[in-house]
């Protein structure tokens, strides 16, 4: 039976735990070949063995999205080898330092606009061109409720994911005409390391898993997929259309 993937070329950052991990699995059981990005070399190889045993393919890309010009770098990779790229899944990020604005030191401000922000703008420029030459280019990031809750303490995050949110719909809003089409989604509390780091205190057995939340962003990834501009909120199930402020 052919998988409804299959042939196409997906990109996943942050791959080799948690939300990123579990979406690399799901989509190379759907049949895409994954080209897996992540620090950790370890945590490759373990995913590259887990799709190994699912029987799908993937290529290992070990890289510090602080590294532009590696992302640059493999913008040009994707081309040589492969044409095109037909998914992109921005998930990689940082939670940043969880303290009063004010006694916030610039470098930790300044990590998390560059994980969260900047290294997702630089796989925008740099994949833009691939993913329309696809027939159906995909590309989902994940975001964060913080984004539009503006916690106290969680100042950095909050910014740098209110910044992706933007960011997106504004690639969004510019590729509307296009086969390309591009949407954010939020998972809300769901049982990550990043997640256990910032709320120690919490039950993580009363989370959702990583591979629950992958199975929703899996279709967002599909040819069949056709909306843009959108958010998909995992806690509740629902589609979400951007409105201005009241």
């Amino acid at each position: 039976m052919t998988k409804p993937l299959a042939s196409r070329i997906a990109l996943v950052t942050g791959a080799s735990r948690g939300i990123g991990y579990a979406t690399a699995r799901a989509l190379a059981r759907a049949g895409a070949h994954v080209v897996a990005v992540a620090r950790t070399q370890g945590g490759l190889e373990e995913l590259d063995d887990e799709i190994r045993k699912d029987g799908g393919s993937a290529t290992l890309v070990p890289l510090n999205l602080t590294d532009f010009d590696g992302i640059a770098r493999l913008g040009a990779a994707l081309h040589e080898r492969h044409g095109k790229l037909d998914i992109l899944v921005g998930n990689a990020g940082i939670a940043g330092p969880s303290s009063p604005l004010g006694h916030i030191e610039l470098k930790p401000w300044n990590d998390v606009m560059a994980i969260n922000v900047t290294a997702n703008f630089q796989l925008i420029r740099c994949m833009d061109p691939l993913l329309r030459v696809s027939d159906a280019g995909r590309a989902v990031f994940v975001t964060s409720g913080a984004a539009s809750k503006a916690n106290a303490y969680q100042g950095p995050y909050a910014a740098s994911k209110a910044a992706l949110d933007t960011l997106v719909r504004s690639w969004a809003h510019e590729t509307v005409s296009t086969k390309l089409r591009v949407n954010l989604f939020s998972p809300g509390p769901i049982r990550t390391r990043m997640r256990a780091s910032v709320f120690p205190g919490e039950d993580p057995m009363t989370l959702d898993t990583p591979e629950q939340a992958a199975e929703f962003i899996v279709p967002m990834c599909a040819p069949e997929w056709n909306e843009t501009g959108k958010l998909y909120d995992y806690k509740t199930r629902t589609l979400m259309s951007f409105q201005p402020p009241a």
